[in-house]
This record gives structure tokens, C-alpha cells and sequence, in this order.
């Protein structure tokens, strides 16, 4: 089974580079990440088990972690971390050449690893986002992508972007986008990441009716114009 997680993490201990104990951490993050895939819930995980598994003792364990929590805590960091980083990749795409891709009916770039990465951590992703998992850690992964997604999209954007709503336009963005994952999380990722990256480049720049062969163009400007002016209205 390949790693699922780097070993660049660094703790800030005075034996972090040792590569004994570099190689210990990961030995126990991985052991996390397998024995959480299997049982699917967080609170069936135990030190025993991750020592065991990583095939270490319960002393390697806690001279590493204070507590399964504090090892859990490490891994959601890391994977979060690793994550938000495919998800600033794909923020800083040019819109011509995300629309390039579109044109070929190709994903958007960027898209692809992002899924795929996350299909490299199925097991793991299926048991932290289920009925018994961590909570926290869709909204913090939500969190961060919302706020690279802001400061990439502010970018270019026209005048009537730029108003007390562009937050909501970005929530609404990363809040489809997520449920679209999560659902496919759910169901066990059968899809193939490139067939999901293709979908979720269809779904955010499909108009509304496309899909039902009845398209409508809405104008942009003059419904922007008319938020504007319902702002100062209420202000007034």
C-alpha cells in the first residue's frame, strides 16, 4: 500500500530530523490512516492498535503523541495541508486556459489531481467525513478552499463583482463543489477522478436549463445593477 502521507512534517521537537524518529511518525501516521480505513470510526482506533499495526510499542507511541486525538489531530493537519495546496494550484489557472480545457471538453487543470488525491486516501477520507468520524474536518478542508478561492477570484473580476455578495458567489461556488465530493466520498468514489473532475467542470459552468435543452442567457449586468441598487436602497 503506498504512503499516503509525507514525511516532511515537521513537529518541533529537538529530534524532529532524526530520521528514526521521522521514520517512526510516519510508520504511526500510516498506521492511523489504515486502521481508521478499516474500521471506519474514530473512536474504535486505539494506541495499542496503531503501535501494533506500525510495528511499534505503546512507549514508541507516546514518545511521538500524547494521544490517539493528538496523532489524529497531526494526520487531518497534514492531509488538510496537502490538500489546500493541489487546491492553490488549481486557483492559480488562468481563466483562458481553463477555458482551453473546456473547449476540448477536457477537466479543468488542476482538477484531476485534487480528486485523485483524495481517492489515494479513500479509505481514510470515507471513515474521517462518515456518521463517525471528525465533523470538523469537511468545514476546516471547506474553510481553506473557500479562502484561496476568494483571493484568487478577486482577480480580474468585473466591477459588479465587487460588492458586499461576491463572498456569497464564492461560498455558493466551494459549497456545490464540496457537496458533489462529499456525495462521492459517500458512495465510495466509484467513479474514476477524471470522469468526477469532468463532471464538476460541466456543473460549474453550465447555465441554467442547459440540461434540460432549454437554455437561458440571464443578464448578468442588469441583474448585478439591480442587487447594487437594492443595497442602497436598504442603506437609505
Amino acid at each position: 500500500m503506498p504512503s499516503m502521507l509525507s514525511l516532511e512534517t515537521e513537529f518541533e521537537t529537538p529530534q524532529s530530523q532524526d530520521p528514526r524518529c521521522l521514520r517512526s511518525r510516519s510508520a504511526l501516521r500510516n498506521a492511523f490512516v489504515e486502521a481508521l480505513g478499516e474500521t471506519g470510526d474514530l473512536s474504535k482506533v486505539t494506541v495499542t492498535c496503531v503501535a501494533d499495526r506500525a510495528g511499534l510499542t505503546r512507549r514508541t507511541f507516546y514518545a511521538h503523541y500524547r494521544d490517539i486525538s493528538e496523532l489524529a489531530n497531526a494526520v487531518k493537519r497534514e492531509t488538510i495541508d496537502e490538500l489546500a495546496e493541489l487546491v492553490e494550484q488549481l486557483c492559480s489557472i488562468q481563466l483562458d486556459e481553463v477555458f482551453a480545457a473546456i473547449d476540448r471538453t477536457e477537466p479543468v487543470p488542476g482538477s484531476v489531481e485534487i480528486l485523485a488525491a483524495m481517492k489515494a486516501r479513500q479509505g481514510y477520507l470515507t471513515a474521517i467525513m462518515g456518521p463517525d468520524g471528525d465533523p470538523s474536518f469537511a468545514q476546516e478542508l471547506k474553510s481553506r478552499a473557500h479562502a484561496i478561492a476568494a483571493a484568487h477570484a478577486l482577480q480580474g473580476i468585473g466591477a459588479l463583482g465587487l460588492t458586499s455578495f461576491f463572498d456569497y458567489y464564492i461560498s455558493f461556488a466551494v459549497g456545490a463543489i464540496f457537496a458533489v465530493i462529499e456525495r462521492w466520498v459517500a458512495g465510495g468514489m466509484e467513479e474514476p477522478a477524471e470522469a468526477l473532475a469532468r463532471l464538476l467542470s460541466l456543473l460549474v459552468f453550465v447555465r441554467p436549463g442547459d440540461l434540460y435543452q432549454n437554455s437561458y442567457d440571464i443578464d448578468i449586468q442588469g441583474y448585478g445593477l439591480s442587487i447594487i441598487q437594492s443595497l442602497m436602497e436598504a442603506r437609505a
